[in-house]
């Protein structure tokens, strides 16, 4: 039974124009001391190298017998401008790798145990339509898009277009964030402003108007509002005066009724009758 190689463990060889070319042409970074057991200029390199087989920085770590902390510590040291690019090109070499890798994957199946009771039966190649389908729409968008755009996003493949979306939920999220910084006077300033200019406008738009009117118009304008404004405060003093007229007292309550004259409490008897437990008994 043959076993693919898993792209982020398997060492590949690098090619030699990336080998000879810009990958590898970096300064590596300056220590303060040089160590048998430390990120020495062989070791950086090695670094690269596996990074750019395999595109993950875990397999590359493994492979150069160092840390993923130490790494990402050797990226921010002062002088290390070169190696962080050289890491930045190893990663999209990498990435060129896996999808090749993806490709073939896609093309060719990958062969899947069988197992009958326990035992080995024999193997089967399980080919996966969806995997073949993003490969084939992320290199050839405009033929393999369904005669759309990929995301809205044009000629940009599916890699891209997934990038784009990230970054549009990041500056999606900044900007929620710097909304939340406004504070409540501001937005009562920035809403009166807006009013202001809609009552500016309207002014301006009903000035412009009232000017295009003749004087005959104007007067009779005029006379309109005034005649307006006395039939609505005569039916305005109509409607309270029968208000006022129509009001019933109420037929519930201790004040329904008027009250009549006073009258006292009779006078209890005197008592004549006495027990152990009366005040000033005596017997």
């Amino acid at each position: 039974m043959t076993r693919r190689s898993d792209p982020r463990t398997a060492r590949l060889p690098v090619r030699d124009i990336v080998a000879q070319g810009e990958l590898l042409a970096f300064t590596p970074v300056p220590r303060q001391c040089e160590r048998h057991d430390g990120w020495t200029p062989q070791r950086q390199r090695t670094f690269i190298e596996a990074l750019a087989d395999t595109g993950s920085v875990a397999a590359a770590c493994k492979t150069a017998d160092m840390s993923q902390a130490g790494a990402y510590h050797l990226r921010r040291q002062p002088g290390a401008d070169e190696f962080r690019a050289a890491w930045q090109r190893a990663l999209d070499f990498g990435v060129q790798r896996i999808e090749d890798v993806a490709m073939d994957r896609a093309l060719n199946g990958v062969e899947e145990p069988l197992y009958s009771y326990g035992a080995l039966i024999g193997t089967r190649t399980r080919y996966n339509d969806r995997l073949l389908m993003f490969m084939l729409r992320n290199r050839a968008p405009e033929r393999f898009a369904d005669g759309r755009r990929v995301s809205g996003m044009g000629g940009l493949n599916a890699v891209g277009a997934m990038q784009v979306e990230r970054l549009k939920k990041q500056w999606r999220e900044e900007w929620e964030a710097q909304q939340s910084n406004v504070s409540c006077a501001e937005v009562q300033a920035s809403i009166d402003r807006k009013i202001t200019a809609m009552r500016r406008r309207i002014e301006a738009k009903q000035a412009a108007q009232w000017a295009k009117l003749s004087e005959e118009t104007r007067e009779a304008w005029t006379r309109f509002v005034a005649l307006r404004e006395r039939d609505l405060d005569a039916q305005a003093a109509s409607e309270a005066a029968r208000a006022l007229v129509n009001i019933t007292p109420l037929s519930d309550g201790p004040w329904s009724t008027p009250p009549g004259p006073y009258v006292s409490p009779e006078p209890e008897p005197p008592k004549t009758e006495w027990t152990l437990k009366d005040e000033g008994f005596d017997p």
